[in-house]
């Protein structure tokens, strides 16, 4: 089992973390790419670097042949395979067995047997791990799934028996919608794994998410690390997670962590897994899964048990035995870790696309920061849309969670639309600070937080903004050598715009009539300090073209000074006009030209960063022109659907 350099078959912030471990200790480091991913940081980390096919997965990180052959060219005698992508495909583990190559994670029975949700379930219910009653029988036709699903009641938990992530998962509360939503997660199921294959639970109300780190080795060993709380999450999606959980104590986290052990020890394990429980609000708990990998969460592991899991994996990949023993693992501490996405909470989530102008990630006591990102980057629509993960360590939770914050609102990335301020509404809210989040919290109790609500900037941002146009006009007039002085302006009126917003304010010297009274005090490249209202407050600023990029502790915006320009019309609700709301793929049309259609219905369904968004009618009316084809790559506000608008009689 001894190997000496490690193809990483990934990208990304794992791509990099596994690199930096690998090569501390001692192993050379092979990357792999994409043509899109040419300029990536984790190809300019490794010691050597390979394009092994276009952007798209498929032909290219997805491409098993395509990577053996990276390793046979680069002499690569292991592969580590992060997470995601081929991480726990059994056919990929096989191939590199078959290879002569070191697969750096579990047997390929283990990842066959929980790879399916199915099969595990069986095997761990005869394994003595509690799990939620439900079906997962062999059977799949229609009329067994519907009467097993009456049988089990609702509230009912469909899931596809491949995958995860949330896709081909449904929650069904009214009986008449169960044949329906059977039908969708099957689909869904089928598109996104190849495995049509379902299972049926019963709901857990308001569970929490926890689960347990399994490390097993050659040698006969299986230990827990501790546990993860990841109950903060949207669409079955992980958005905060953090060790250990407030809700386990002593007592509980021992019985979990033996349970989690068992999980591993009937699967023959090996290498570093993943035991995922839902825990109820009775202190009952459910094997929900396996992930037979690495997880996106590790690193808060890390950060309280003091343990690098990536070597630690590498070690037991070597055929080492584990660096400790149960009763040597201890936890101090607390960490949470929050993940950076490029996406727009206020628009449903959506996935963003766009250049990385700027890029500061937090630092400080107790901070950590994973990413792949570099300045000069294009976030695109080819793959997951997690840019990085920010962790916060503290000797408390409390401790965790304020510095956790900080480094949410410090975090500088400009170009591209991203979470921080949903995250850092996450972190300052009372349910979230009392440790009493459960699943349902961003549904229930965060439903209704204004960082998931449109809002124009405020009166700051706003103010100044308007002088730093006016300063970037008297610079190109007056050359380098006016200086940055204030006093300098006339009044003068500047219209600026903001998305949806605009707003015209006049600037009298040092502030903006009507508004704040701003004054900026020192200016640099990427930042300036304004006095706002008494206040000295410090902004970040990127200026591209005709927009300037400004931010202010989680709060960031994008205005462009609209002064000269014309009004220009554009598309609006009840236009008729369904356009792309992302960069991605047409996956389905359910629109011919002439055919009558109700406002909702649904017309189209794109997938963009591995997930799929249905898009609807905005108003009754006539389709006039069906502009894209199933399969196309459309861009960001590209015509899918025209429609004549119905008028109703006056």
């Amino acid at each position: 089992m001894s190997f000496d350099k490690i193809l990483i078959a990934n990208r990304g912030e794992i791509a990099c973390r596994v690199i930096a471990s690998a090569q501390a200790l001692g192993y050379r480091t092979v990357a792999v790419y994409s043509e899109a991913d040419r300029d990536a940081r984790h190809v300019r980390l490794a010691d050597e670097a390979l394009c092994i096919g276009p952007a798209n997965a498929t032909a290219s990180y997805l491409n098993i042949g395509a990577l053996l052959d990276a390793c046979r060219r680069s002499s690569a005698d292991a592969v580590h395979p992060g997470y995601g992508f081929l991480s726990e495909n059994s056919d990929f583990a096989r191939a590199c067995e078959n290879a002569g190559i070191t697969f750096i994670g579990p047997p390929v029975a283990a990842i066959r047997l929980m790879g399916s949700k199915r099969l595990s379930k069986i095997a761990m219910e005869e394994a003595g791990v509690p799990c939620v009653p439900g079906y997962q029988g062999e059977d799949q036709s229609d009329d067994t799934l519907l009467r097993e699903a009456r049988r089990i009641g609702l509230p009912l938990m469909i899931k596809a028996s491949a995958g995860g992530g949330g896709r081909g998962m449904r929650v069904v509360t009214d009986e008449t919608e169960i044949p329906a939503q059977l039908n969708s997660a099957r689909q869904e199921a089928r598109n996104s794994f190849g495995n049509d294959e379902l299972i049926l639970e019963r709901a857990v109300s308001t569970p929490r998410h926890v689960e347990i780190q399994v490390f097993g080795d050659h040698h006969g060993n299986v230990i827990h690390l501790g546990e993860r709380d990841c109950s903060v999450q949207r669409r079955h999606q992980k958005v905060v997670e953090e060790a250990p959980s407030p809700a386990l104590d002593a007592t509980l986290r021992r019985r979990m962590g033996e349970a989690a052990v068992n999980a591993a020890r009937a699967c023959g394990y090996v290498g570093a897994g993943t035991v995922e429980f839902l825990l109820g609000a009775d202190g009952e708990f459910y094997f929900l899964e396996m992930n037979t990998r690495l997880q996106v969460e590790h690193p808060v592991t890390e950060l309280v048990t003091g343990q690098d899991l990536v070597a630690w994996q590498l070690k037991v990949a070597a055929g080492e035995a584990l660096p400790l023993t149960q009763d040597q693992v201890t936890l101090t501490g607390h960490a949470m870790e929050v993940r950076l996405y490029a996406e727009d909470p206020a628009q449903g989530y959506l996935p963003q696309t766009g250049p990385v102008r700027r890029w500061r990630p937090a630092s400080g006591e107790g901070i950590r920061v994973d990413h792949g990102l570099r300045e000069g980057d294009q976030v695109g629509s080819h793959y997951d849309p997690m840019l990085a993960k920010i962790i916060a360590h503290g000797a408390t939770r409390e401790e965790a969670r304020r510095r956790l914050l900080r480094a949410v609102e410090d975090t500088v990335l400009a170009g591209v639309n991203d979470n921080r301020a949903f995250l850092a509404a996450i972190l300052r809210h009372p349910v979230f600070a009392a440790g009493e989040a459960t699943t349902a919290f961003i549904g229930a109790d965060f439903a209704g937080d204004p960082s998931l609500t449109p809002a124009q900037p405020g009166d700051a941002l706003w103010s100044v903004a308007a002088l730093l146009f006016a300063r970037h006009q008297d610079h190109r007039r007056n050359g380098p050598g006016r200086g940055w002085q204030s006093s300098a302006l006339g009044a003068q009126p500047l219209t600026l715009g903001c998305g949806e917003h605009s707003r015209t304010l006049t600037l009298q010297g040092t502030r903006v009539a009507g508004e704040l009274p701003v004054a900026l005090e020192e200016m640099d490249d990427e930042s300036v300090v304004a006095e706002v209202d008494g206040i000295r407050r410090r902004f970040h600023w990127c200026r591209h073209g005709d927009q300037l990029w400004l931010q202010h502790g989680a709060d960031k915006a994008v205005f462009q000074d609209l002064t000269h320009q014309p009004a220009a019309g554009r598309d609006g609700p009840g236009s008729g006009r369904l356009s792309a709301p992302m960069d991605g793929a047409v996956v389905s049309l359910s629109a011919s030209v002439g055919e009558q259609v109700r406002r909702g219905q649904v017309l189209a369904v794109m997938e963009a960063m591995k997930m799929e968004h249905v898009l609807k009618a905005d108003c009754d009316g006539t389709v006039t022109e069906v502009a894209v084809a199933v399969g196309d790559q459309v861009r960001r506000q590209q015509l899918l659907v025209a429609l004549e608008a119905d008028v109703a009689p006056t």
